[in-house]
């Protein structure tokens, strides 16, 4: 097997920070999804190799495997175990004359060991050897979960369909773009008698035409004729719950901000708790004047 580096494919040093790595995965995120990328195979391939070395780097314990044993970091441990068993195994044999088995030697390649006991190479095998058998937990589960921005802003229920079995779960509002969750023992059965792996489902949010999202916080933007910024009145802004009216203030330029607490984004696991929502004018000039309009400004700006 090849080795990935999934640091190459992320783009990112095998020093960057966790943030460094979520940073950059979102950037990435966004260029390639599919979305923004119909019907592109060469976009679609490196979007999930992207998902992949992200599901690996931002998992903090997969990250420590995966940085000892490369491609073998699932079943690294594993390979430990076997290997302490195996000499414990040729210890007793050898005791009474028995058959001593294979030795892993020290600084031995993983690969002949993985592919014997998970790619179905025909190499000693010792599960067959009754009392010696080890028990190995199943390999985890990737999956990946497209949600919308008003979807994540909401817990709702969600069936997945993982190896034919329906998996049934509900998503906590405030999920963030990139953001895994663990769930154990839903992932392939183990080997003999091995507790299962667990599935890590990662969250994707594809950009909003309408809200940004910044942590908790949302920005937007609406637009205000001429009239209304200079004397001041009424505007209607959308919020993820639904519509406002809005106090513009005379002489609003273009460009101000004004804050609305608790219209953002809900904060994840903490119910009842919101960011805010930042409204930004945009001052429309208007167009097709007629000649009295004409004269009109004519007469503001000479006065």
């Amino acid at each position: 097997m090849a080795y990935i580096d999934y640091y190459k494919i992320l783009g990112v040093d095998k020093n960057a920070t966790q943030d460094d790595i979520k940073k950059v995965y979102r950037k990435q995120a966004r260029k390639l999804h599919p979305d923004l990328n119909p019907n592109d195979k060469e976009a679609e391939r490196k979007f999930k190799e992207l998902n992949e070395a992200n599901e690996v780097l931002s998992n903090p314990e997969n990250r420590t495997k995966y940085d000892k044993y490369g491609e073998n970091w699932k079943h690294g441990e594993e390979y430990e175990k076997a290997q302490q068993q195996q000499r414990q195994y040729q210890s007793q044999n050898q005791s009474y004359g028995g058959y001593s088995g294979a030795d892993f030697g020290e600084g031995e390649d993983f690969s002949d060991f993985f592919q014997s006991m998970f790619g179905g190479g025909g190499g000693y095998s010792r599960s067959s050897r009754g009392s010696a058998s080890g028990k190995f937990k199943g390999q985890d589960v990737q999956a990946e979960l497209t949600l919308n921005l008003r979807d994540a802003a909401k817990t709702h229920p969600q069936t997945f369909d993982i190896n034919g079995k329906k998996v049934r779960i509900t998503i906590p509002a405030g999920v963030y773009d990139g953001q895994q969750i663990k769930l154990k023992g839903h992932g392939n059965p183990g080997v003999n008698g091995g507790p299962n792996g667990d599935l890590y489902i990662t969250f994707s949010i594809p950009a909003d035409p309408d809200f940004e999202r910044i942590g908790d916080d949302l920005k937007t933007k609406v637009a205000i004729d001429l009239y209304t910024a200079v004397l001041g009145g009424d505007v209607k802004v959308h919020t993820l719950d639904g519509g406002v009216n809005l106090k513009v203030k005379p002489e609003t330029q273009n460009g101000v901000t004004v804050r609305l607490k608790g219209k953002g984004f809900p904060v994840y696991k903490k119910e009842g708790q919101f960011g805010d929502l930042f409204v930004t004018y945009e001052v429309k000039l208007p167009v097709n004047l007629t000649d009295k309009q004409k004269e009109l400004f004519e007469q503001l700006k000479n006065s």
